[in-house]
């Protein structure tokens, strides 16, 4: 199918903290779209400061969908977002609006862009034991262990992202194999993936380095002001344990320790700031070849030019 004849598909991306929100209202408002959340935490209802949804009152400017959608307790992955979203962009496209992808889970993007991954299925007892070693080990031992044999995903996986430390050490333990063969395997044989209908117009935001570490900072001191402690307090009141894939992500990891009297406020606050530096970094690692076109968060004009030629022309600029 021709490039001209496809439905375009435009998508934001971007490290934590960038802008991707400001960016995204705008150009929701220029092209008449709506967004989809690319965001593996915002889907979790109940959990709104530490995940930086868009509030009430900005959802009614402008849609937003796969977000606030299950309870902390369940379980969410790729597979899942892929069918959710596609479902959902040919709902939007049905209404005559223009879909619109916003956020910095990179693993969503690498399935949308190059189809889901084929991995032989991990025997349960595999699973359970990396499980159990987390929990009486802790992440950052297993982490050093993920790096030594497969140090590309060590560097692309947080050591907090519990689920995905999880996912990368069963594999190698199940199949000999790394993660990042797999990737790399399902690139090469699957150029087009869940996208294959659609023209993916790929917008990048990024800043240097001081500036972005400096926003990092200033934004985990507001969630803090905004009342995320207390947000983590109700969580763990609720039930939902620390073990949970939703609780092991930055920020509601650092504060439930800080609840439950591991750590002191301050340390917490360090950490969270530190991971979330560190986080930022490794979603670069993520959206690296991936054929995104990149700007500075406060060139919108340029990013408007750029997409008002590609939704029209379909050049490639």
């Amino acid at each position: 199918m021709a490039k001209q004849n496809l439905q375009p598909l435009l998508v934001l991306v971007g490290p934590t903290g960038v802008g991707k929100t400001a960016m995204s209202f705008s150009l929701a408002n220029h092209f008449s779209a709506e967004i989809i959340s690319m965001d593996s935490m915002q889907v979790y209802k109940h959990m709104d400061i530490g995940t930086a949804k868009a509030t009430k009152a900005e959802r009614a400017l402008v849609p937003h969908h796969l977000i606030d959608f299950i309870e902390p307790t369940a379980e969410y992955n790729t597979n899942l977002f892929v069918q959710d979203c596609t479902r959902v962009a040919a709902d939007i496209i049905k209404r005559g609006k223009l879909p619109m992808l916003v956020g910095g889970t990179g693993l969503y993007l690498q399935a949308l862009l190059f189809g889901l991954i084929k991995i032989p299925p991990v025997p349960a007892d595999i699973r359970q034991q990396i499980q159990h070693r987390i929990a009486e080990e802790g992440n950052q031992k297993l982490h050093e262990e993920l790096g030594q044999f497969d140090p590309e995903t060590a560097r692309r996986v947080h050591t907090n992202d519990t689920q995905r430390l999880i996912r990368g050490l069963e594999i190698y333990k199940a199949t000999g194999k790394t993660w990042s063969f797999f990737l790399k395997k399902q690139k090469d044989r699957n150029p087009h993936g869940e996208m294959r209908k659609y023209r993916p117009i790929l917008i990048g935001l990024r800043r240097e380095r001081k500036g972005l570490y400096e926003r990092i900072e200033r934004r985990v001191d507001e969630m803090l002001e905004e009342g995320l402690v207390g947000e983590v307090e109700s969580l763990l009141e609720s039930g939902v344990g620390v073990e949970l894939c939703s609780m092991q992500s930055i920020g509601y990891k650092h504060m439930a320790r800080y609840c439950l009297g591991d750590w002191s406020y301050t340390e917490a606050v360090r950490l969270m700031k530190r991971d979330t530096r560190r986080y930022a970094k490794r979603q670069f690692t993520w959206f690296r070849d991936k054929g995104i076109t990149w700007f500075h968060p406060d060139a919108a004009a340029e990013v408007v030019l750029f997409v008002e030629k590609e939704l029209f022309t379909g050049e490639i600029v």
